[in-house]
């Protein structure tokens, strides 16, 4: 990758999402806010790359960016034209036609059109001494010579200057090295960009920066979603405090999912946190099975750690047939192999964890919880003077 000394070769993923970006991983963005130098631009961001591969966190970080670049800036004695009377504007039209290409007009032939563009031929425009042939009219009408008014030097400058956010700015693109997170990639360059210089800040572009903004609102996200299963639960069983036997089944599926992640080193990335939000409804699903039936041996006379018992044992096979359908659904997900397979088996883990801790757990504690909350809820309505009777 390195052998040849006039070129550098690299090796990177496409981004997940096309057209997000170059590469998978992070997109940072190092900006100048006051517009120095582009060497120095160049000298932070070699530290700054330096400084990350260094860390065990990252691996792979690089720029494309090069401020050493060979090239030749053409200065034009702007005094010295003015005094002839060339006008800077035919100097730099006559550069545009001799160097790169100017459009004259089209023309029409065999039924199609075709454009006019002019240039100098190839053998007058391959090295810098080419610029003795080309001339400039001046407001006379004479043909003056290119180099009587404009100098060739040689110099080391950017092939290119791109801009973020009105900054001079250099992309820098990297990876996350194995066991870690592009969250914890994120949170390294934000610890090593507090030691930026003063005048350089930093910021986020493409998929990165979309990961931030989503990555700010997922504790949102799965509140609502534990907020509207509760709702749902509400409205079934016409009570404020049954939900809570049967929401208090997700945690142990969460608690399953987190355990089996950290145990097989694996990311809590995207694809995991999808996963979450599935187990929120199946482990509810699971635990209805065991709580309605709880109630239906409640209203019919047993008592209420009877009715959570004999719950426990007569659901047990329809607990059983519903978690081994889904865990056996979900099993090519786990066994996924070839291209993508990281993000399907990310998914897959993490609901099949979720879903056996949710069975094996839930069997165990959905019918204490049952206990619990119907005590709770028979004693309250009997301070209140209310007539306890589960059929209400």
């Amino acid at each position: 990758m390195w052998a040849l000394p006039d070129a550098q070769a690299m090796v990177f993923n496409v981004p997940p999402i096309p057209g997000l970006g170059a590469s998978s991983g992070f997109e940072y963005r190092l900006l100048d806010s006051e517009g120095r130098d582009p060497a120095e631009l160049a000298g932070v961001m070699n530290g700054l790359i330096y400084e990350a591969n260094s860390r065990p966190e990252l691996q792979s970080v690089f720029s494309t960016f090069r401020a050493n670049s060979p090239q030749y800036f053409l200065e034009v004695d702007r005094n010295k034209a003015k005094a002839q009377g060339i006008t800077l504007g035919n100097i730099f039209l006559t550069l545009q036609a001799q160097l790169g290409s100017l459009y004259i007009n089209d023309f029409n032939q065999f039924g199609r059109t075709y454009q006019v563009n002019i240039q100098a031929e190839a053998e007058y425009r391959a090295k810098p001494e080419d610029l003795q042939y080309y001339y400039v009219r001046n407001n006379q009408g004479d043909m003056v010579p290119l180099t009587t008014v404009a100098t060739l030097r040689p110099i080391l400058g950017p092939t290119s200057m791109n801009h973020f956010n009105l900054y001079r700015s250099v992309s820098v693109t990297g990876n996350a090295a194995p066991g870690y997170s592009t969250g914890d990639a994120i949170n390294v360059m934000k610890e090593l960009s507090a030691e930026l210089p003063d005048g350089y800040v930093f910021d986020w572009a493409g998929q990165t920066r979309q990961e931030i903004m989503a990555g700010d609102v997922a504790g949102v996200l799965f509140g609502l979603a534990v907020l509207f299963v509760f709702l749902f639960l509400v409205a079934q069983y016409e009570s404020w405090t049954i939900p809570f036997s049967v929401i208090a089944a997700v945690p142990l599926a969460i608690f399953g999912s987190m355990s089996t992640l950290f145990m097989l080193d694996m990311t809590n990335n995207i694809y995991a946190q999808v996963g979450f939000v599935l187990l929120i409804g199946m482990s509810t699903k699971t635990a209805i099975l065991i709580v309605e039936f709880a109630m239906e041996q409640r209203a019919a006379g047993k008592s209420i750690f009877d009715a959570a018992k004999i719950a426990a044992e007569q659901r047990f096979r329809a607990v059983l047939m519903t978690a081994l359908s889904f865990v056996l659904g979900v099993l090519p997900l786990v066994l996924a192999t070839g291209a993508g397979a990281a993000s399907r088996v990310s998914l897959g883990v993490t609901v099949m964890s979720g879903m056996i801790a949710a069975t094996v757990l839930g069997t165990l504690l959905v019918p204490l919880f049952y206990t619990y909350v119907q005590h709770m809820r028979e004693g309250v309505k009997r301070k209140l003077g209310v007539d306890p009777n589960p059929q209400e």
